[in-house]
């Protein structure tokens, strides 16, 4: 132990000084190779990968069309994943809803691991299944083998979605946090948008097919980097490698930290004149069903935690009426700019203002905060008013006559829009425990899907179908953003503090002296308890 007194340090077991700090070096140091600058430049690869599948399977390339002829006869071929498997647009869309239900249902689960598990060795099993399921989508025989293959690639970016963002979070410079979780971000719109491309392009010069082979291609280098690297480690968990347990019944008692079981001394023999082998079975079955009820106790723990969380859960009511909008944008937008002004390239140009505001925007919002101060208060701030003056710009667009004031108009308000990416998610990684923060990120995602952009659309054209009025319908939903804008105006008066550093939790400040024998060589007492 180190005792300060009058200014230096005195130990009072100066033996172990240096071994205690090499192994605190060799605990926490990340691999030589590693740099914050190139891990984010990795997310940020593998992040435009993920967004790039999702724009791929919506381009027409990819997606296709079924066979079509009119009243003359004249026919024309089927094309794409609908016009191979001939499917009905009931089926084609659930290849998008197989995606959601792999991606909701994995993101907790990769969550809860994340304590028991390496978290960037998780990122690396993600990606493993990410790079097998994209390529069964090419290989797909029928339509049912890629529903599945589709709800397997949402089951291998859950891990990343997850994970990745507290890791950038952890690396990147504290003076500029914001804007490199921004600039992670900002690869969700450019994703998409080269996945539009690259998806048409494909589609039409080779097959739908070759899309999803090359996607596994391009994830390929990045899934085998997970397992080869050294993983890093990630504030709020400490990880040691695994070891091998010399009996089922020692499981136990891992299993059950932190409940009350009778502990036994000495050695536990496994055949012969101890534990015969159906009574070890047994024992395996019944370690094996704690575990899954031990996680599971943890998990609702660890859930409840986030729901009494005000500012947590405060800043995702604001985030899912916020996608609710945007995901309503994305699938009616053109469609919408089409009947109300008539646009000839309806698809490129609102492709090109998302990709554009939503780059610029979602940058741009992260330098400010960083100038602002990277606080939670200072966070909502910029939340309620970009997303306010974001909503007027957007609702004043849609309200004009004339096709070029609406342009002007509605860029703005995009560029504005966007610029809450970065802080939304800040708060989400800084408003809970670092041991939380994935799943935190992990019940955001879940949140804003189920409750924002999945409902959105199918919604939106109930609404149409009653109004039948483009101009009213749209501007009922660019109305939802004073809502996320008034949910993130009362985070501001709540009482919040960054809980980035705090290390409350045992497992929050791992001690690399904690599995070294002590100086006159003898081991921890409980190194014989079972």
């Amino acid at each position: 132990m180190d005792e300060e007194k009058d200014g230096s340090v005195q130990q009072s077991n100066p033996q172990p000084q240096g071994l205690a700090s090499s192994s605190s070096t060799m605990a926490m140091a990340p691999p030589s190779w590693f740099t914050p600058r190139r891990l984010l430049i990795i997310f940020c690869v593998v992040n435009m990968i993920n967004y790039l599948d999702r724009g791929t399977i919506a381009s027409n390339g990819v997606n296709g069309k079924r066979k079509t002829c009119d009243g003359k006869g004249i026919c024309k071929s089927a094309t794409g994943i609908q016009g191979d498997f001939d499917l009905t647009n009931f089926q084609d869309g659930l290849l998008s809803s197989a995606f959601m239900v792999g991606l909701l249902v994995s993101s907790p689960v990769f969550a809860s691991l994340a304590k028991s598990h390496n978290p960037f060795r998780l990122i690396g099993v993600g990606l493993s299944v990410f790079t097998l399921a994209t390529a069964g989508c090419g290989a797909a025989p029928t339509f049912w083998f890629i529903v599945i293959c589709r709800m397997l690639v949402g089951v291998g970016e859950a891990s990343f979605i997850s994970l990745a963002g507290p890791f950038i979070d952890d690396n990147a410079p504290i003076s500029q946090r914001t804007a490199w979780l921004a600039m992670f971000y900002m690869c969700i719109p450019t994703g998409i948008a080269v996945g539009y491309v690259y998806g048409g392009l494909v589609g039409e010069h080779l097959n739908w097919r070759y899309a999803f082979w090359g996607e596994a291609l391009l994830m390929f280098p990045f899934a085998v980097f997970g397992f080869v690297v050294k993983p890093l480690p990630l504030k709020g968990f400490s990880h040691v490698e695994p070891k091998k347990a010399s009996t089922p019944v020692e499981t136990v008692s891992a299993a059950t930290d932190g409940s009350n079981v009778s502990i036994v001394k000495g050695p536990v023999l496994v055949g012969g004149d101890g534990i015969n082998a159906d009574e070890s079975n047994k024992t395996s079955k019944s370690v094996v069903v704690h575990n899954i009820l031990n996680r599971l106790s943890q998990f609702w723990k660890d859930m409840k935690v986030l729901l009494v969380d005000k500012v947590y859960v405060i800043n995702v009511l604001g985030y899912v009426a916020y996608t609710f909008v945007l995901g309503a944008y994305a699938y009616w937008g053109p469609k919408a700019g089409y009947n109300i002004y008539h646009m000839k390239s309806a698809d490129m140009l609102f492709g090109g203002i998302t990709v554009v505001c939503g780059i610029f925007g979602t940058i741009t919002g992260g330098f400010i905060l960083d100038r602002m101060g990277s606080t939670l208060n200072h966070a909502f701030i910029l939340l309620s008013g970009a997303t306010f003056l974001g909503g007027i710009s957007c609702f004043s667009a849609f309200c004009l006559r004339n096709l070029y004031g609406f342009l002007v108009l509605f860029v703005v308000g995009e560029l504005l829009i966007f610029a809450a990416q970065a802080p939304v998610n800040f708060i989400c990684l800084h408003c809970v425990k670092p041991s939380l923060r994935p799943l935190a990120m992990a019940m955001s995602t879940v949140a804003i899907h189920v409750f924002g952009d999945v409902p959105s659309s199918p919604l939106f054209g109930v609404v149409q179908d009653h109004i039948n009025n483009w101009r009213k319908t749209t501007l009922m939903l660019t109305s939802i953003f004073f809502l996320s804008a008034g949910f993130w105006f009362i985070g501001v008066f709540l009482p919040s503090f960054d809980k980035c550093h705090d290390e409350s939790e045992s497992q929050d400040s791992p001690n690399p002296l904690a599995n070294m024998s002590l100086p006159d060589g003898n081991m921890d007492k409980g190194s014989g308890e079972v």
